[in-house]
């Protein structure tokens, strides 16, 4: 689908909500992550909205692909975030065996996201999606840990990064389930 220059207010609109999406994801991770490293008092609090953002972005998805691709979205990414959590707990904790399985986990489960996202959309491929997955990830740890040994500093940096990669993630998908699907979204008038 090559692009006239302009978007429709339906494709600008369901590019925010992945957008939106995506920086709840980013935005309540580091609060779960700041929970962990500082025990806060609202880290369960925190942990449940958390938890809401796949179920929310299973629903910005099921229309396209239906409720059971819609909920094994959901369950993965679900699997992601409770998956980081464990990380972080264990690396404050100092546990550094579980350090290493939860990172073996994650990075399987980035694996099973990527191939999942390949399997539903032709506009996708898994390398592309393993690459971002991966960064994601390293981001995200290294926000952590930098946060853990009192660097601060380069924690928010990495935030930051982070941030604008999880745009990019939200873009992809996006762009990827309205070209895979234009019949869906009226096309702008340039």
């Amino acid at each position: 689908m090559e692009r006239s220059g302009c978007y429709s207010q339906a494709e600008v609109d369901y590019m925010n909500l992945w957008r939106l999406l995506w920086e709840q994801h980013s935005a309540w991770t580091r609060m779960v992550i700041m929970g962990i490293v500082f025990a806060l008092p609202e880290l369960e609090l925190s942990t449940a909205r958390l938890l809401q953002n796949p179920t929310h972005m299973a629903e910005a998805m099921e229309p396209f692909y239906g409720p059971a691709a819609a909920a094994e979205f959901a369950s993965l990414l679900r699997d992601h975030l409770v998956i980081a959590a464990r990380l972080v707990t264990a690396a404050k904790a100092g546990d550094n065996a579980a350090v290493i399985t939860e990172r073996v986990k994650w990075y399987i489960n980035a694996d099973e996201i990527a191939t999942f996202l390949a399997r539903i959309n032709p506009f996708w491929t898994k390398a592309e999606w393993l690459q971002m997955l991966d960064t994601h990830l390293a981001l995200v740890e290294g926000e952590a840990v930098t946060m853990l040994t009192g660097d601060y500093a380069a924690s928010i940096r990495l935030y930051d990064e982070g941030e604008l990669q999880a745009l990019g993630m939200a873009d992809e998908i996006s762009k990827g389930i309205i070209k895979q699907f234009p019949d869906r979204f009226p096309q702008c008038r340039a």
